[in-house]
């Protein structure tokens, strides 16, 4: 026994080269900053922002197997062939960015093909890059396949002055409140939705309160005659 356990060989992946930051963005941070509004941390904080770049070919595991079974569904669908625009592989997870007028026809691939199946949507959830990145705003759809235990995200890019995506909801149905808080909180527009009102605001709120240029002015508080300015009036701490 002890001869063949030491006469057994694993197969070990080679490590992927590292990949840093961007070179021109930066995190920069929050409470003592001067002339930004954000007031959600330290103020001296500078980080560089890290954006995952492209991957290449092999991608290692099964990505490559999920890859290659998207890839041909989709052609099988006739779609074109720059519907799934870039592919990235970050700490060992796999996002596909795709065209929004084919997001749909991708999700039902997802869904439906034999070698795929992805059944459950279990999240969406918005991101806004900033006003100083192109396409800005991103739809981000985290899927689940309860077949083969894999989980992958699907990510769509839109301007904020088109921010226009395809609902999913009827492929997916669990999307239907994590849309409205897309809609809610970053002004996403999921065409098609079935009811696409806020879910965290009041109705007649003005604006999106998670973009990055959503003005944290704040509501006037008051305790016994004495008023709580807004954030980014208070003192600074650093």
């Amino acid at each position: 026994m002890a001869d063949n356990e030491s006469k057994q060989t694993w197969a070990v992946e080679p490590a992927r080269p590292q990949t840093g930051p961007v070179a021109g963005r930066a995190r920069r941070g929050m409470f003592g900053v001067r002339g930004t509004g954000d007031t959600s941390g330290y103020g001296g904080l500078r980080l560089p922002a890290y954006v995952p770049p492209a991957a290449e070919r092999p991608y290692g595991g099964w990505f490559d197997e999920v890859a290659d079974a998207l890839l041909a569904g989709l052609g099988e669908r006739g779609l074109p062939a720059d519907t799934v625009q870039q592919v990235t592989v970050d700490r060992g997870e796999i996002t596909f960015y795709v065209r929004r007028e084919h997001l749909l026809e991708v999700c039902r691939t997802l869904r439906d093909d034999p070698a795929l199946r992805f059944e459950l949507c279990s999240s969406v959830s918005g991101v806004d890059y900033g006003p100083e990145v192109p396409q800005r705003l991103h739809s981000v759809y985290h899927l689940t396949s309860m077949t083969y235990r894999r989980r992958i995200r699907v990510e769509v890019a839109v301007d904020v002055e088109d921010p226009h995506v395809p609902s999913v909801v009827e492929v997916y149905p669990t999307a239907d409140f994590q849309e409205r808080e897309a809609w809610d909180m970053f002004g996403i527009v999921y065409d098609g939705h079935p009811a696409l009102t806020r879910i965290l605001m009041p109705d007649d709120w003005d604006g999106h309160p998670q973009r990055k240029d959503y003005p944290l002015g704040g509501i006037p508080v008051e305790y016994k005659g004495a008023e709580i300015p807004p954030p980014d009036q208070r003192r600074a701490y650093s």
